[in-house]
């Protein structure tokens, strides 16, 4: 949802810098670069430390 919500911003931040009179292929490579940076924490979410999902530390098995 986050990279979505991101790739929706950075559309409208695209069309608005083009509006201001940035130049249309600086305003692109920021917009990639917001979508970039969102899809890259996406991707290394479960490697961060905070990022262990209901698991905990122990790891996958849970006796019965």
């Amino acid at each position: 949802m986050a990279l979505l919500l991101t790739t929706i911003f950075s559309a409208a931040l695209w069309i608005v810098l083009l509006s201001l009179g940035i130049k249309p292929f600086d305003a692109l490579m920021l917009s990639v670069l917001l979508i970039l940076l969102a899809a890259s924490v996406r991707v290394f979410a479960p490697f961060f430390s905070g990022g262990r999902g209901e698991d905990g530390p122990r790891g996958g098995y849970t006796p019965r």
